[in-house]
């Protein structure tokens, strides 16, 4: 398995348990606001499967 599939599946974990973290310590005490993890996770998994776009079309030779 390529570095780009790999690291798919573990950013989507990542972000997800930050996602729930920082839900959880909003609820207890709303001082802060939230930031775009949820947003940041899906950019960050969009360019890690254009990124595996590319290597699979162009290395597989």
């Amino acid at each position: 398995m390529c570095m780009f599939c790999a690291a798919i599946p573990i950013a989507g974990a990542v972000g997800a348990k930050l996602n729930a973290d920082q839900k959880r310590k909003t609820a207890e005490v709303e001082t802060r606001p939230e930031k775009p993890i949820a947003a940041l996770t899906g950019g960050v998994i969009v360019l890690l499967v254009l990124g595996s776009v590319v290597y699979h079309t162009q290395f597989s030779g």
